[in-house]
């Protein structure tokens, strides 16, 4: 873990870029890396990736590099992926039954257990391995099964309200699809706000600057 309780937020958003490329090196067979290589493959400088990883301890060892898989290993204790959080979605519209099946949650340190939603023409359906369950069973289900983790994939208008239904329950972290920037007043709770158009805004921004401003595509290119 960590030296000090204080990891700049950017770090912390490298670590899964880290791990993630650890596996496609280990899946490549590669068992050692050097700092210098895995910048050029980051696109970080050396001093940074070391400045990270000493961040919670240091894993090289000077003209010798990372073990690939040890360090893979170490990076994934640290963001928890063998930990199995108890996970629930909440929503089961489009995007929620997309997330439910299409997420791998169990190599991402979450197990999911329960799929919910208020319209009650969806409680049955399946999705993945689950079947949606009636919102009405969400405060027994949580008692029983104490979630840590909850996706919300619901309306923006009723975000607060779950969260802190939510929160009450034993939630103690949210990954918030909802467009509400979610901001509770309680300690100890962790929200990931997820902003799919932010992201393509911050692609087509990309796209802007490098193309000329004739660039345009008309009705007519479309």
């Amino acid at each position: 873990m960590s030296k000090n309780g204080s990891i700049s937020a950017s770090v912390i958003k490298r670590l899964p870029r880290y791990y993630r490329l650890l596996g496609e090196l280990k899946n490549q067979g590669i068992d050692r890396i050097s700092s210098r290589e895995l910048s050029q493959r980051m696109r970080l400088t050396a001093s940074q990736i070391r400045q990270d990883l000493n961040c919670f301890g240091g894993f090289g060892q000077q003209g010798f590099g990372y073990h690939v898989d040890e360090l893979r290993s170490e990076i994934g204790k640290i963001l928890g992926v063998d930990r199995g959080f108890r996970t629930i979605v909440i929503g089961a519209g489009n995007l929620g039954r997309a997330i439910a099946t299409h997420i791998n949650f169990d190599t991402r340190g979450c197990r999911l257990i329960g799929i919910f939603d208020s319209n009650k023409d969806l409680t049955g359906v399946k999705v993945g391995e689950l079947r949606v369950r009636h919102a009405d069973e969400l405060e027994g289900f949580c008692r029983r099964y104490r979630p840590t983790v909850a996706v919300l994939c619901i309306p923006k208008a009723s975000t607060q309200q779950i969260a802190d239904t939510l929160v009450s329950m034993g939630v103690r972290a949210f990954w918030n699809f909802s467009h509400y920037d979610l901001s509770i007043s309680y300690d100890g709770i962790i929200v990931e706000n997820v902003h799919l158009g932010d992201s393509l805004l911050t692609l087509t921004y990309g796209v802007n600057v490098m193309m000329p401003a004739d660039g345009t595509e008309t009705e007519e290119e479309q």
